[in-house]
């Protein structure tokens, strides 16, 4: 993942970081011919990275930065409390549609200068 040589003003290093990682990983999945359908959607309860459309299949993505393992790493970052705010913010995104579609919770994890995408890394229950 390559970094902004400068960070915007009024950023701090985290900031710009995580929204290199967020674009790293919507570049990655674009590729994977997932298409986005929204990005940053926040709500009362959490917020949601980035909303893929999979086909038939809406994708809520994660996206964790870790610059070491050590601690547990990036994907395990996503504690149960994360993952709870991830899944009311999924409900109130998915309240807009008549009949929701099909849904999946993935991780897109870095660390130590690699990127795992773990597909369907969270059980909504």
């Amino acid at each position: 993942m390559a970094l902004p040589a400068s960070r915007p003003s009024g950023q701090t290093d985290r900031q710009v970081t995580g929204a290199a990682a967020e674009q790293s990983a919507l570049d990655y999945l674009a590729q994977q011919h997932l298409r986005l359908v929204m990005r940053n959607f926040r709500c009362k309860g959490g917020e949601i990275d980035l909303v893929m459309q999979d086909g038939e299949v809406l994708v809520f993505v994660e996206v964790r930065w870790r610059a070491s393992a050590q601690f547990g790493g990036a994907a395990a970052s996503v504690t149960r409390s994360k993952q709870n705010r991830l899944i009311i913010a999924a409900h109130t995104f998915l309240a807009r549609y008549r009949a929701p579609p099909p849904c999946r919770f993935d991780v897109v994890a870095f660390e130590s200068g690699r990127m795992v995408w773990l597909k369907n890394a969270i059980e909504a229950g």
